[in-house]
């Protein structure tokens, strides 16, 4: 079976096509100068294609798993846009792109929400009016899930254990970064929030926050909400210390905004685990991917340089989301 992923962003676009008999990759391409055609020329040549899987980054609470794509569920995601602005139109257009191309092969999406969706009540929640939650939907949702899944199912391979019976802390660091708290194979709790903008320190994003910094720049600076949104989102985090969110370059500087901007991002990794590690109470491993976390060993030495948790095994894992992707694909086609 021939399996095609699809991760449409508003700036990249990753191909994969695959041979599941074999989990292979057949075809690979990355396009990082994102053109109106860009896609449908990708697209247009390849043949032979039994499913195509698409990232979805939220599902917000109408998707748990895996779903087939029909009209209901394009027009759903749709609704979803204002809870992820810069993401789901981009997923909504690889969608609506192989549609038109390829009416008749059927189409996944794979949402980085679902894999959190067992969260307990208490971990999703905010301390809002409860209004909050019932008419609005404002609760933790969490991203990433595509890779803590597939970073879960290879730690199982390591520790030669069942995903069951595995309890480990999971930490997506990249540009965008979130931890992830997994107790015997799900995930109880995680960074990021309603949307991917809470959790740890990121390349512009700021993470944790003090919410009336939102007010006072809105009433004392006259900050207008699109301001604010931009400022947190693409002049914060690592930019915003340093005015710079390549972390290869960070390293490199002796200046110290950029030590500030690291020590910033490492302490609150470590917090992260801290607190996790009192949710799990037993932790099999510390599991580190993504670009800086597979990449910068610095980074992790830093981070695991305490003496509370020097003791627990720890590994890096190169994430394969569309690989992630591909393998929720076939067990939605197996099940059908």
């Amino acid at each position: 079976m021939k399996i095609a992923v699809i991760n449409s962003g508003s700036s990249s676009i990753k191909f994969k096509l695959f041979d599941m008999q074999k989990q292979e990759v057949i075809i690979s391409k990355l396009i990082e100068d994102v053109k109106e055609d860009s896609l449908i020329n990708l697209l247009k040549d390849i043949e032979d294609i039994d499913m195509v899987g698409h990232r979805v980054v939220h599902g917000g609470e109408e998707f748990h798993s895996a779903t087939l794509i029909d009209d209901e569920v394009i027009d759903k995601i749709q609704q979803l846009i204002p809870l992820a602005p810069l993401h789901n139109p981009a997923n909504l257009n690889g969608i609506k792109i192989v549609k038109e191309l390829y009416p008749n092969i059927p189409q996944v999406a794979v949402f980085d929400t679902a894999f959190h969706f067992n969260m307990p009540k208490s971990a999703y929640m905010y301390a809002l009016n409860y209004d909050m939650y019932e008419k609005h939907n404002i609760r933790r949702y969490g991203f990433h899930g595509t890779s803590h899944s597939f970073v879960l199912q290879e730690s199982a391979k390591i520790l030669k254990k069942d995903i069951k019976d595995i309890n480990i802390i999971t930490l997506h660091l990249g540009n965008g970064a979130s931890a992830c708290a997994i107790k015997n194979g799900v995930s109880v709790d995680t960074s990021m929030g309603f949307t991917p903008l809470e959790g740890l320190v990121m390349g512009s994003r700021c993470g944790d926050l003090d919410p009336a910094i939102v007010l006072f720049m809105q009433r004392e600076l006259g900050m207008s909400v699109d301001d604010v949104d931009k400022e947190l989102n693409k002049n914060s985090g690592l930019k915003g210390i340093c005015s710079n969110n390549d972390v290869r370059e960070i390293l490199q500087s002796n200046d110290e905004k950029s030590k500030l901007a690291l020590e910033m991002m490492i302490r609150r990794i470590q917090k992260y685990i801290g607190s996790y590690m009192v949710l799990l109470q037993k932790v099999d491993a510390i599991v580190f991917t993504g670009g800086i976390g597979e990449n910068a060993s610095y980074i992790r030495d830093k981070v695991l340089d305490n003496d509370v948790f020097r003791d627990i095994k720890s590994f890096v894992i190169k994430t394969d989301e569309e690989l992630s992707i591909a393998r929720e694909c076939l067990n939605l086609n197996l099940a059908i």
